[in-house]
């Protein structure tokens, strides 16, 4: 759909607000957008981004789901809903609304990871790795992709695997707390293990 110049220019006025972080403004101008152009996509996707960033999921599915009313093949409209249920960790519908992104718009890292993730905590252990996999192959230098990849490695008992991507995730990023912590996490489960002589139940060591 074509906009006007000034529906264009204030949807690039919210996107540089929400780089900045400073999301409730960009909500402002949205809302403002919407009131004008009640049919545009993308200034429903970004409304529901930002309540998502500022932990409002009920407003971020009232807005995705306008979206999605508006032009059901949105894949950024079902990937943020995927994104919105897993972090709800309804994992089965979450697996679902990223299926449907990943459908529309095959081969995105960031679709992949969350779908990686997500299929993982479905206990789908070995596809939600492989998942992840495909999307590492496609952004090798996401600390993002690294991290979430690394994690699903050490809940599945595989420390030499986890601790190389988290390493590679540190190296790209030095300042990654993420990184760090997953790295603390992974030495005390080790650290564990070689002091129970490796006979403790990995059930109970998930994170």
């Amino acid at each position: 759909m074509k906009y006007d110049a000034s529906v264009l220019a204030a949807l690039a006025q919210a996107e540089a607000l929400k780089s900045q972080s400073q999301n409730e403004a960009a909500i402002t101008i949205l809302q403002t957008i919407i009131m004008s152009e009640p049919g545009c996509i993308e200034a429903f996707e970004e409304l529901g981004d930002n309540f998502l960033s500022t932990h409002q999921p009920e407003k971020a599915a009232k807005a995705l789901k306008q979206a999605l009313r508006l032009n059901p093949r949105s894949s950024n409209a079902h990937y943020l809903m995927g994104f919105m249920l897993s972090m709800k960790e309804d994992w089965k519908l979450s697996v679902e609304e990223l299926t449907k992104a990943d459908e529309i718009s095959p081969n995105h890292p960031e679709i992949l990871r969350c779908l990686g993730w997500a299929v993982y905590n479905a206990n789908r252990r070995t596809q939600g790795i492989s998942l992840l996999e495909r999307s590492r192959n496609l952004s090798p230098f996401d600390p993002n992709i690294l991290c979430d990849l690394g994690v699903c490695y050490m809940n599945s008992m595989q420390h030499e695997e986890a601790e190389v991507v988290f390493r590679k995730a540190l190296k790209l990023d030095p300042s990654s707390e993420q990184a760090r912590e997953c790295i603390a996490v992974l030495e005390a489960m080790k650290g564990g293990l070689d002091m129970a002589g490796g006979s403790e139940d990995s059930s109970s060591k998930l994170v």
